[in-house]
Formats: C-alpha cells, sequence, structure tokens
C-alpha cells in the first residue's frame, strides 16, 4: 500500500473516531427518528387526511427503529412478524412525536414528523418472539448457605474444613427465584469444588475473605454467604407441630469484597404432604429472604454498572474501513457510551479510549448482541482494562490474513 492512500485511510478513520458516538439514539435510550406521511384528501376532508398521514409518518418511524436494532438480513427474513405485530401497533411504540410541517399538494396531505421511539420495548418484543437474543442483565452470584434442619445437631455446607454433600433448600428456592429475577445463578452441579484446591482455606463456616475469593475462582460477579435453619416452636397447631425457620444471608461484592447488601427473615409453617414442617418453614423464610435480596441486588448492580469507567477498546480484521464505519454505527446505539477518543489507527486496526457508564465486561457482553450485515465480532479479550474485538466473515471464520495485533511498545499516540 503506497504511502498516500495509507495517509488517505488513516485519516478517514481518525475521522470517524472524532466523529463520538452521536447519531439518533437520545441518552433515554429513545430513537429519533424523521419521516414523513402522505395521504389523499377524500372528500373534502383535510383533517382526517392529516391524522392519517401522521400514522403513517409514525408507523415508518417504527420501521426505522425496526431496521437500527436488527441487521438487514433479520429484517427481511421477518418482514410479516413487521407487518402482521408490530406496525398494526405502531404508535404503542413512540413515546413522543411532533409534526414539524405539512403541505397540501392537489389531493394530497403531506407531513413531516420527528418522533421518539422506545428501543427497549421494541428490542424485548423482538426477543420474546425469538428474533434478537434476550439481553441478561444481572450479574453472577455463588450461593453458600449453610443449613441445618430441626434434626440435625450442626449446619451441613459444602466449602470450608469439614464439609459434607448436601442439598439446602433455602439455596435451591433462593437460587430459582434469583434466576426468574434474570440474575445468573453460579451451577455447581453435585460435584462441589474443593476450595482448597484453589488454595483457599475457610477460617470458619462464614468466613467472607475465603467466601469472595472462592467467588472469583468460581467466576462470579457476587457471592451470598448464609444460614439456613429451623427449630421447633413452643406454639401448636392442635396436636401438630409448628417450626420456627429463619434464613440469615450477606452479599459481598467480588471485585471490592465489600457488603453490598444483606437481610434476614423469618417464617412459620407446619408439616404438609409433601414437606416436613422444618423444612416448609425454612423454604419460606427463603422466599421472602430472595425477594428481599433481588430488591437490593438490583439497585446496588445497577448503580454499579452506571459508574463510569475508562478502558482501551482494541479493533482489528480485513476489510477493516468499511466494517469499523458499520461498528460505529452501532457505537451510536448503546447509549452507556460517553466518549469515544482515537489512541492509535492503522488500515486494519484501531485502538479507542472508550469512557463508559458500565464495566468493559458489560460494554463487551452489549457489542456482542449486536447484528451485522456479512460479518461479525469475536470477542478475542475482555479485562479491566481492555476490550479486543476481532472482526470476523460471515461464515465465522477467524480472519487472519493481513490483521494485525497493536504492539504496546509501538503504538501510535495522539497528544
Amino acid at each position: 500500500m503506497g504511502i498516500r492512500k495509507q495517509a488517505v485511510i488513516q485519516a478517514v478513520i481518525l475521522a470517524i473516531l472524532l466523529l463520538g458516538p452521536g447519531g439518533a439514539v437520545s441518552e433515554t435510550g429513545d430513537i429519533r427518528v424523521l419521516t414523513t406521511g402522505t395521504q389523499s384528501i377524500a372528500g373534502g376532508d383535510a383533517p382526517a387526511a392529516r391524522q392519517k398521514a401522521v400514522s403513517a409518518a409514525l408507523e415508518q418511524a417504527v420501521v426505522q427503529a425496526v431496521a437500527q436494532v436488527m441487521s438487514p438480513r433479520e429484517f427481511a427474513a421477518n418482514l410479516e412478524f413487521l407487518h402482521t405485530r408490530i406496525l398494526p401497533a405502531a404508535e404503542d411504540y413512540i413515546v413522543t412525536y411532533r409534526v414539524l410541517g405539512e403541505i397540501t399538494r392537489k389531493d394530497m396531505f403531506l407531513v413531516g414528523v420527528e418522533s421518539r421511539v422506545h428501543a427497549g420495548m421494541l428490542e424485548q418484543t423482538l426477543a420474546e418472539a425469538g428474533i434478537l437474543k434476550a439481553e441478561t442483565n444481572g450479574p453472577r452470584v455463588l450461593l453458600l448457605i449453610a443449613e441445618q434442619t430441626s434434626q440435625e445437631p450442626l449446619p451441613r455446607y459444602w466449602w470450608g474444613n469439614h464439609p459434607e454433600p448436601y442439598a439446602s433448600h433455602a439455596e435451591i428456592r433462593i437460587a430459582d427465584r434469583m434466576k426468574q429475577k434474570r440474575f445468573t445463578v453460579t451451577e455447581l452441579g453435585s460435584e462441589r469444588p474443593d476450595p482448597r484446591v484453589h488454595g483457599i482455606r475457610f477460617q470458619s463456616i462464614y468466613d467472607p475473605e475465603a467466601a469472595v475469593d472462592l467467588a472469583e475462582a468460581m467466576d462470579a460477579d457476587l457471592v451470598v454467604l448464609g444460614r439456613a435453619g429451623a427449630t421447633e416452636s413452643i406454639n401448636r397447631m392442635g396436636d401438630e407441630k409448628i417450626f420456627d425457620g429463619v434464613v440469615r444471608l450477606e452479599v459481598f461484592d467480588v471485585n471490592t469484597g465489600e457488603s453490598v447488601a444483606g437481610c434476614e427473615h423469618q417464617a412459620a409453617a407446619k408439616a404438609d404432604d409433601d414437606l416436613p414442617g422444618d423444612v416448609r418453614a425454612i423454604v419460606r423464610a427463603a422466599d421472602a429472604a430472595a425477594a428481599d435480596l433481588a430488591l437490593q441486588l438490583d439497585e446496588a448492580w445497577s448503580r454499579k454498572q452506571r459508574k463510569e469507567t475508562t478502558f482501551d477498546v482494541w479493533i482489528e480484521g480485513n476489510h477493516f474501513l468499511p466494517r469499523f464505519i458499520a461498528l460505529k454505527k452501532r457505537f451510536a446505539e448503546i447509549r452507556e457510551i460517553e466518549n469515544v477518543q482515537p489512541k492509535e489507527i492503522g488500515s486494519d486496526q484501531a485502538v479507542m479510549e472508550m469512557v463508559y457508564k458500565g464495566s468493559p465486561e458489560r460494554f463487551a457482553q452489549r457489542i456482542m448482541l449486536k447484528k451485522f450485515d456479512g460479518f461479525g465480532i469475536e470477542l478475542v479479550e475482555s479485562t479491566s482494562t481492555l476490550v479486543r474485538l476481532r472482526f470476523i466473515d460471515g461464515t465465522g471464520t477467524r480472519e487472519t490474513e493481513g490483521a494485525t495485533v497493536p504492539d504496546s511498545n509501538n503504538e501510535k499516540t495522539f497528544e
């Protein structure tokens, strides 16, 4: 490649980078669209024609918004769904609109309309239909809950110095409830990992430092450390025994080791045909604890995800410029991107500094959900300071010919 041609390519890439993440997506995540609508004036009824023209413009706004959240291939393959499920309820997806101008020409009424379309509602409709992959926003959670029924002299647990294989009723219940709330619970199966394999030793059953270390080894974001138990109550219901159950939980952030949530809930129960009274009491208390914890963690995790972080995004691959332009357009749809600045550019690679409301991992998850026409994105690496992406062809084959990886000691930086 000649020096002049390479310089032109670098100048084009730099210009694209300097444009920032702007575009048609507002800070609230709504998609701003400008459309026109026309309608013939029947029987001289201009107001009716005007309203129908506005409705036509709003339908076109929703069509354009759908095109922004789907790839061209997906759009073409789901035209029937668009016209039978979305367009008949187009105005349900409109947040606000205003008529910018209107004219009459012969027997036609023409309007120009600015609309804001609810992107989240559109994506949810498409995800529920299986057209888009639903996004899981919740953190990965490891549950460490020791349990002691009324028949057991000591609590049972699978970690620590003297573990016993067991299935905790509280853990099973809380895991089910948290999955329903879109948290990802670390599945361990019947073969629980031995903490000592990872060089971790618990000083006690409820050792928060060791629990955090184990959660990190299990690739979890949060660890729930707690205990569940039940004892026979002094109260009676006729001849039937009543049991008092209690669940105490504390949640720690794996990255910081800090406590971010906690709760204690009690419940009473008697036996039924399915479960003994003490187990029913534990399950009831676990239900209340799971609901409480989900609310606390939703707030705490959302607050953490909104915290701004700065990291590098490395992009590489063949056919770089057109694919980079397509990727840049997708950046405009991610409202959490605060700023993007170039650090290094080339004909087949770019390094950018990203300011993002959330973690690098969260950014990587968002960009991997985006669809592209004729190519894809491979997540090569994701750390606390770096996200490395590579363009791959439409068949999913990795592109390596001509692609180079930026050398950290040979960067072209811009002051």
